[in-house]
């Protein structure tokens, strides 16, 4: 996640869409009052040496605490923090309203099969699901759903855009627009035969394309509809 007070732009991240990568783009032109949030170490060593930034300004001021807040922090013993992945949803109730009305806010989503057969593959390391279906039957899919990220409770849009992540250089191009500062896209693979062969796109597509379809409901009605 990123805040920039020097652009005026708030960048959600959801997951298993490139978002480190587009995190690192975005650091170029972020300020020194910025708030970025932490990625992994390695990363954070390219972050590094492509934007001269790392992980920045990311502790929630004391001034946004709520009561529950104050009780976790003082048994925890720990400062609360922005982290990767926040939600719209809270991230909205740590910054000031002025700052979440007018700035900039998007995100970036991932065509359904592509995104879920990546979440597979990573969890599957840890979880060893036997198969496709294991992983379905699992609910672990439900966790990369983009309506977690920039979506209320009620389904209503905290964003003011979602972007293709198959749109990437078509979507920094807006974005440059819209914040009158040049930006370059993270460059990476977003095509369908990115997938190995044992699983891939069309097999997905043809065994489990209904679930999928019930399952990311918001991202097939309002960016894949035609795919």
């Amino acid at each position: 996640m990123i805040i920039s007070h020097k652009h005026k732009f708030i960048f959600i991240k959801t997951k298993k869409t490139a978002g480190t990568s587009i995190e690192i783009a975005l650091s170029t032109i972020c300020g020194d009052d910025d708030i970025i949030t932490p990625i992994n170490d390695e990363d954070e060593l390219i972050r590094k040496e492509i934007s001269n930034r790392n992980a920045q300004n990311y502790e929630i001021p004391f001034s946004k605490y709520s009561i529950k807040d104050w009780l976790r922090g003082l048994k925890n013993r720990k400062r609360l923090l922005f982290y990767n992945h926040i939600p719209a949803s809270d991230l909205k109730n740590y910054i000031d309203s002025k700052v979440w009305n007018n700035y900039y806010k998007f995100s970036f989503d991932r065509h359904p099969i592509n995104k879920s057969i990546s979440h597979y593959k990573w969890r599957g390391m840890k979880n060893k699901y036997v198969d496709f279906d294991s992983y379905l039957n699992s609910g672990d899919i439900h966790i990369i759903k983009g309506e977690n990220f920039y979506m209320d409770s009620q389904g209503n849009y905290l964003v003011d855009k979602v972007y293709k992540m198959e749109e990437m250089d078509k979507a920094f191009n807006e974005i440059s627009e819209t914040l009158g500062t040049p930006l370059n896209a993270p460059k990476f693979n977003t095509k369908k035969s990115e997938i190995n062969p044992s699983l891939n796109y069309d097999t997905i597509q043809h065994k489990f394309g209904k679930q999928l379809e019930k399952i990311f409901k918001i991202e097939y009605k309002d960016l894949y509809n035609n795919d």
